[in-house]
C-alpha cells in the first residue's frame, strides 16, 4: 500500500509589520485545493529563507539582491517617531529630523530604516530588537524611528507616534527566487497585482486535451478574420464576374459576339 502524495502547498514568508490577510483570503477563494502556509521571518533573515527554499515567495522589505531575486514593489511606508504620550513632540502633527537633533534616538540591531546618517544623539547601547527599543522608549530613555506598521504592531497605551516627514522610508515588495518562478508564484503575483480570476496574464493556461471542447472564446477566430475572409471571397467572386464582362467589352467581348454570330448563321446546304 503506497502513501498518498502530499497535497500541494504554497509557502509565503512575511516580515513583521506586513499584513497579508487580504491576499491570503483571495488565494483561499481562488485556489482552495492549494494550502497557503504563512512563515513569519525577521527582516534580516528573509533573503536567506527565500534563497534556501524555506518559502516560495515573501513579502519583504527592500532592498534585496536583484541578481538572485525578482521583486515587485507594492507600497512605501511612512516613517514615524515613537515617543511617550507626554513628550514635547506630541504638541505638533508632524516632525522633521532636525527636531530630533537633541533627542537620544534608539537604533536597534534589527532597524529597517536605511539611514545615511542616523539623527539625534546615539544611545549608550543599541537594543537588540525593535521590541526592546519600544520598552526603552516607554522608560523615557530615548525615542525610536520605525515604519508606521511597526509602531502599530508594538502599540502601547503610554506611547504614541508622529510622522517624520523627511526620514528615509521603508518599501515593501513581493520577492521570490528568480530561478524558481513557479505557476503558484505567478498565481500569487496576479493576486497582489489585483488581476481578476479570468485574467489571461499570469500563469500559462494548459492546452485542452483531445476531444475536449475549448474554453468559451478559446476557439473563436480573431476579431474581423471571418468577416474579412467573407468579404474577400465575395469581392473576388464579384470581381471575377465583373472582370469577365469588362474584359469582354475591351476585346474579348468582340470575340464572344463573333462566336454568337457564327452560331446564329444558317449552314449552307450542299
Amino acid at each position: 500500500m503506497t502513501d498518498s502524495p502530499e497535497p500541494p502547498s504554497f509557502r509565503l514568508a512575511y516580515v513583521p509589520g506586513v499584513t497579508p490577510a487580504k491576499w491570503v483570503r483571495i488565494w483561499n477563494e481562488r485556489l482552495p485545493d492549494i494550502r497557503l502556509e504563512l512563515v513569519q521571518v525577521a527582516p534580516a533573515e528573509a533573503s536567506d529563507v527565500l534563497r534556501d527554499g524555506g518559502a516560495d515567495a515573501g513579502l519583504v522589505r527592500l532592498p534585496v539582491d536583484r541578481t538572485v531575486f525578482s521583486a515587485i514593489p507594492l507600497y512605501t511606508e511612512t516613517s514615524v517617531v515613537v515617543v511617550p504620550k507626554d513628550h514635547v513632540v506630541t504638541a505638533v502633527e508632524e516632525v522633521t529630523v532636525e527636531d530630533l537633533a537633541d533627542e537620544v534616538v534608539l537604533h536597534p540591531l534589527d532597524d529597517v530604516i536605511g539611514w545615511d546618517r542616523p539623527p539625534g544623539e546615539p544611545a549608550f547601547e543599541r537594543p537588540a530588537t525593535t521590541a526592546d527599543a519600544i520598552e526603552l522608549v516607554a522608560a523615557n530613555i530615548g525615542v525610536l524611528v520605525v515604519p508606521q506598521s511597526l509602531a502599530r504592531l508594538h502599540h502601547r497605551r503610554d506611547l504614541t507616534y508622529r510622522p517624520l516627514t523627511d526620514a528615509p522610508q521603508s518599501e515593501i515588495a513581493l520577492a521570490w527566487r528568480e530561478d524558481a518562478t513557479t505557476d503558484m508564484v505567478e498565481d500569487f503575483i496576479g493576486i497582489v497585482r489585483g488581476r481578476t480570476v479570468n485574467s489571461s496574464r499570469g500563469r500559462t493556461q494548459p492546452e485542452p486535451e483531445r476531444g475536449q471542447r475549448p474554453e468559451k472564446g478559446g476557439g473563436r477566430k480573431p476579431a474581423g478574420a471571418g468577416k474579412g475572409t467573407a468579404r474577400g471571397s465575395s469581392g473576388a467572386g464579384k470581381g471575377s464576374r465583373g472582370g469577365s464582362g469588362r474584359s469582354g467589352g475591351s476585346g474579348g467581348s468582340g470575340g464572344s459576339k463573333g462566336a454568337g454570330a457564327r452560331r446564329g448563321k444558317p449552314r449552307r446546304r450542299g
